[in-house]
């Protein structure tokens, strides 16, 4: 069984700008993460052993207690973040440049008189911080879920971990589904999450199972999990390498390895040197059969 690595996978340079401003905060016990800094479930246990308070994502309408409040790469509205001052805490800011561009596009849009439409996934941490500041705007998830607006003038933005193969679907659905209306994309997929994506692309092509790394609450990884599977390659969605079944590479000869934005350069190794192992074990039993 040979293991072929994607060549772009793993944390992107927002994930690491941001772990790298939390990693000089010398007194943890007097922060708030608001959110998940990342969805990556390893850093987070590392975290709050380090002492940081963290609020849940669903679960950031109080005030936290702490003097200091740390917003996540992904980002809070200026609704949120002048609520916090108001409280009379000091922030700190971990968002990604490329999420404060869509803030910034959405923003735009709207000050020009679009009706926003976003296209990514309800609920989101980042959708949320950048719809909260909207007066006028629908989240787009699915094609499917496209619809006729009753608005003159639509401006479509998208989440920046969304699949642009999504992307391309969900607004050929609106341009059809509203003939009648002006209507301006702004692409705002970031460009480490399309990397990742046209790296994984290009790596289907040679595989027969895909292992893709990464948090269970990371959107980009679940991406790449179904733009693996929608190409007709089966995909494993794992944490880490103890998540790894060795039945699921029974006869198979090629397996490919990738990772979300979010996951940490040891978690992929560790995944690696795991598939490695399972692939040495497998031509060993393949040499005992052949010689009995």
């Amino acid at each position: 069984m040979r293991v072929i690595r994607a060549d772009v996978m793993g944390m992107c340079f927002g994930v690491r700008d941001a772990l790298k401003v939390i990693g000089s905060e010398a007194r943890p016990q007097d922060v708030t993460i608001h959110g998940q800094l990342v969805h990556n479930e390893r850093v987070l246990v590392e975290l709050e052993h380090r002492g940081f308070a963290m609020n849940g994502e669903s679960d950031r309408a109080g005030v936290p207690a702490t003097p200091t409040v740390l917003i996540t790469a992904h980002g809070i509205s200026e609704r949120e973040r002048k609520r916090l001052e108001q409280a009379g805490k000091t922030l700190v800011d971990t968002t990604c440049p490329l999420v404060t561009r869509v803030h910034q596009a959405a923003l735009s849009l709207q000050s020009e008189g679009y009706h926003v439409l976003l296209i990514g996934r309800p609920g989101h941490v980042e959708v949320q911080g950048i719809v909260e500041d909207l007066v006028s705007y629908h989240v787009v998830p699915s094609e499917e879920s496209a619809e006729s607006y009753p608005f003159p003038k639509l401006g479509v933005i998208c989440q920046t971990t969304a699949a642009s193969r999504n992307v391309e679907k969900v607004r050929a659905a609106i341009v059809a589904k509203n003939p009648q209306a002006e209507i301006k994309f702004v692409d705002t997929v970031c460009l480490p999450t399309k990397e990742h994506q046209r790296s994984l692309d290009r790596l289907l092509e040679e595989v027969d199972v895909m292992v893709v790394v990464g948090g269970r609450n990371s959107n980009n990884t679940r991406e790449l999990v179904t733009l693996s599977t929608e190409r007709g390659v089966p995909a494993y969605h794992v944490q880490g390498a103890s998540d790894l079944d060795a039945g699921w590479f029974d006869a198979v000869e090629t397996v490919g390895l990738t990772a979300g934005t979010s996951t940490l350069d040891e978690t992929i190794d560790e995944v690696y040197a795991a598939l490695l192992q399972l692939s040495a074990a497998s031509r060993r039993s393949e040499t005992l059969l052949s010689r009995s």
